[in-house]
């Protein structure tokens, strides 16, 4: 009798225990799988945004490109934009706020809307960028109630974008060049008439950096994937770059207009080269043109 009493205590404990299993593998599955959709989301949701910044920025450099002298309001905010494309760049895709980007971008967009009203004939000669403007701001305020559900996990996007307060560079050009005993510099695109490099490029006010001495790094390779001019090494932590010259100037808080020359130690050699531009180890900037 006792036995049997025993028995069946241990069928039901044994039956509870299972029970207690089953449920616990239950609602772990349901948060795993609430978790991937959560990553997932936000993935797409960054993604998104970036398709949306590049847009713009490649709407800003048609505007910019259509005028022979360079409207300063336009690559102001241009260069603000791609500031904050470069922080998206780097971030982790596990990102935990897109709140405070939500107004950054916000700001930029209400500082552009009176940037567009005082500038009516840049206004009708680019109708088209106008308009997409105007198409992703509707974009992105319809995404406005996900990225406040998105609020508490994503905490980490903020201090990305604070990142975008470093010094930029737009409107990058560089081409091959004669230099006459006078001092005048000719653009050519045959490599064996090519003295230099001339690199030129445009640093864009930023009010978040502070005036004075400043610096960037400038780096050319051949097409035969040799860095000219000086070829020295510099390490930002775990990273290296080789640079063709360090481009130093004082900046006040306004846009500056930066041309350096890059020299070689034998004849330039035909193909594609390409330029980047580094502020420290982030690339700013970057461009590409070939010699015959």
């Amino acid at each position: 009798m006792e036995n049997n009493k025993s028995s069946m205590g241990l069928k039901v404990a044994l039956g509870i225990a299972v029970v207690l299993f089953l449920a616990t593998g239950f609602y772990t599955m349901n948060l795993y799988s609430s978790s991937k959709k959560v990553e997932n989301d936000l993935t797409e949701q960054k993604q998104l945004v970036m398709n949306d910044l590049n847009a713009m920025a490649k709407q800003y450099d048609e505007a910019i490109g259509e005028n022979e002298v360079a409207n300063n309001n336009l690559i102001e905010a241009r260069a603000r934009i791609q500031g904050l494309i470069d922080s998206l760049k780097i971030s982790e895709t596990n990102v935990k706020s897109l709140w405070r980007y939500k107004q950054k971008y916000a700001s930029l967009q209400k500082e552009m809307d009176v940037l567009l009203a005082q500038n009516d004939s840049l206004r009708v000669e680019n109708s088209y960028l106008a308009t997409s403007l105007d198409s992703t701001r509707v974009r992105l305020e319809e995404r406005t109630i996900f990225t406040d559900s998105l609020l508490v996990q994503n905490n980490a996007l903020a201090e990305v974008v604070s990142n975008a307060s470093v010094l930029s560079a737009v409107d990058l050009k560089a081409s091959g060049v004669i230099v006459r005993t006078s001092g005048k510099v000719i653009p050519t695109e045959r490599a064996s008439r090519s003295d230099k490099i001339r690199v030129c490029f445009i640093v864009a006010k930023n009010k978040l950096i502070q005036a004075g001495e400043q610096e960037l790094y400038v780096q050319v390779i051949d097409s035969k994937n040799n860095t000219l001019g000086l070829n020295e090494q510099v390490s930002f932590g775990e990273k290296t770059l080789n640079y063709s010259l360090i481009s130093k100037f004082n900046y006040e808080n306004a846009n500056l207009n930066i041309c350096e020359f890059i020299t070689s130690s034998g004849d330039f050699a035909s193909g594609r080269y390409i330029v980047n531009v580094f502020n420290e180890k982030d690339l700013v900037a970057t461009s590409e043109f070939t010699l015959k």
